[in-house]
């Protein structure tokens, strides 16, 4: 049995691909997993319509204050603007999830997911390599053109 990765979370060999989290321990065969691809977790983003809806609120909740006194009007709305770039600048800042999918005996199921890009990608690319070793040898492997 040929290991391609091994480390804290993940191992990867030509016949299994384990997965250990704190709580469980997942394990599949290589052999199994079809439509292996990568995705991003990223969850719900927030959308141009909230903005615009947030701003809205913003202009009618600044009106009254406006008939009171301009100066109230301007400091509200420098501050809700400053908490609207403040909260997009907060989310994009955020470290991205990266997950493996594949489809494993006709299930959809979540192989792998990381933080951590560098080791998403080692262990993405282990898994990859597991999979095409697997492969059983085509007749073209022999007849390839020099």
């Amino acid at each position: 049995m040929r290991v391609y990765y091994r480390g804290p979370d993940a191992m990867v060999t030509s016949e299994h691909f384990v997965h250990r989290t704190t709580t469980t321990t997942k394990a599949f065969l290589v052999r199994d997993l079809r439509n292996v691809c990568i995705a991003s977790a990223d969850g719900v983003r927030p959308h141009y319509a909230l903005l615009g809806v947030g701003a809205a609120l913003a202009l009618v909740t600044v009106w009254p204050l406006g008939k009171v006194s301009p100066l109230y009007a301007i400091a509200f709305l420098g501050l809700v603007g400053f908490g609207m770039a403040a909260t997009a600048l907060l989310w994009r800042a955020r470290p991205r999830t990266w997950v493996l999918q594949a489809t494993y005996r006709g299930q959809a199921v979540d192989l792998y997911g990381a933080v951590d890009a560098r080791v998403f990608n080692q262990v993405s690319r282990a898994l990859r390599r597991a999979i095409e070793d697997a492969r059983p040898p085509s007749s073209w492997d022999d007849n390839a053109a020099a």
